[in-house]
């Protein structure tokens, strides 16, 4: 066989794999089956629910919503992993050169200070998410897991002279990664794992004012759901005509508000415990990151409408 009809005939083996493995037009392929069928296994449930238990029971107070991002406005692990990815990764680059040897080990004992952080965010909003959400996220951590396993071995055989271990072992903490990191990718984008769940509001309602219903309709310190459109939300009466509406899907989980507690100007999620202002949707505390779409409000004729709110 001539060296062209080789590398034709290795090419199309090529496709043919990663046809067989990858989404295409054929179906989902192997990897995105694997990852539907984890999505839905029972398997892990028990030792899902020690672990979420245990990460709900500690103490950690006004730090959850640190460690959630409530301050950045988004979750903050994605953004505390670039460090030890970058590290490690840049520490196999260096490993392909000469004389870079304590460069390498330098970045590599760099990414496994900065990973503990980073899990700790992690493991903080993985313990709020869905069940078929934990169940991903509880493999991505056990492949992040391994990859700090086989990185900190690589570190100690580096510092003891056994610079080719340490390569090999790097080079299986890189693969490790690369896996905890495409099934990362999976939570955050094809489960929306972080994402703000009520973004869409805007965009799906009319500009001006909806009627939502004479004020008699609402009782006062009680969460009532309507629509305004298209757009689910829910109505607090404050007192007297002071009618407060929010969009009704919680921005965290997409939990109903309206099934929520309404004390002291604020509406709490019955699911994770976010709480939202009722005057502006803000979240004053997490889980969630993004405020609630908020809608500014007047009675005409005893009936109430409602406007969204394109500011905070």
């Amino acid at each position: 066989m001539s060296d062209l009809k080789r590398h034709a005939a290795t090419g199309a083996t090529a496709v043919r794999l990663a046809r067989r493995l990858l989404p295409s037009a054929l179906g989902p392929g192997t990897v995105l089956r694997a990852m539907d069928r984890l999505e839905h296994t029972t398997a892990l449930d028990g030792a899902i629910g020690v672990v979420r238990n245990a990460v709900q029971a500690v103490p950690l107070g006004p730090l959850r919503d640190v460690l959630h991002g409530r301050w950045l406005g988004h979750p903050v692990h994605p953004l505390m992993v670039q460090v030890p990815v970058g590290a490690w990764f840049s520490a196999a680059v260096l490993d392909l050169l000469p004389g870079q040897r304590r460069a390498a080990c330098a970045l590599i004992g760099v990414g496994l200070g900065a990973a503990g952080p980073a899990a700790v965010a992690g493991w903080a909003d993985w313990a709020e998410l869905k069940p078929r959400q934990q169940r991903v996220g509880f493999v991505h951590a056990a492949a992040n897991i391994t990859a700090v396993a086989l990185y900190t071995a690589s570190f100690t055989a580096r510092a003891r002279g056994r610079t080719g271990r340490g390569k090999v072992l790097g080079l299986l903490g890189l693969s490790a990664m690369g896996v905890g990191g495409a099934i990362g990718g999976h939570l955050a984008y094809r489960q929306a794992a972080g994402a703000n769940h009520a973004e869409a509001v805007p965009d799906a309602l009319e500009p001006g004012w909806h009627e939502i219903g004479p004020v008699a309709d609402f009782p006062v310190g009680v969460a009532v759901r309507r629509n305004v459109g298209t757009v689910p939300v829910v109505v607090v009466r404050e007192s007297g005509e002071q009618v407060h509406v929010l969009a009704d899907t919680c921005s965290h989980m997409g939990g109903p508000l309206s099934d929520g507690e309404v004390s002291e100007g604020c509406v709490r999620c019955p699911w994770h415990g976010s709480v939202f202002r009722l005057s502006d949707g803000w979240n004053v505390r997490g889980p969630a990151t993004a405020p609630q779409p908020s809608f500014e409000t007047r009675t005409a004729a005893g009936r109430v409408e409602a406007r969204f709110r394109d500011h905070l």
